[in-house]
């Protein structure tokens, strides 16, 4: 039984010790991530990203929209027109400029 109880007792001081280290650690890793994503480098990386896969889709959308039959493209944009109407917008295949 004293065995158990020593058992038990160093369980949770492990946890308890665990637990907060371990949160220590994740606050520390938190921070050094919001660090990296406010650095200019990387918003001007993931910018110019975000513009290139825009520009990408809208040529990919021009090319396949060329070569989908007529009766297909309707039902999209009627599909399209059903959901604005809903209020959910999106924006597949414009250009932001």
């Amino acid at each position: 039984m004293r065995y158990r109880l020593t058992f038990i007792a160093g369980v949770a001081l492990g946890y308890v010790l665990g637990t907060r280290a371990g949160r220590e650690r994740y606050e520390q890793l938190k921070k050094s991530a919001q660090r990296f994503a406010e650095n200019p480098a990387v918003r001007n990386a993931a910018e110019s990203a975000a513009h290139s896969g825009r520009d990408i889709a809208g040529k990919a959308y021009h090319s396949v929209s060329d070569k989908v039959p007529a009766s297909v493209a309707e039902r999209v944009r009627s599909l399209r027109d059903r959901s604005s109407q809903n209020g959910f917008e999106d924006d597949w295949g414009t250009t932001n400029t």
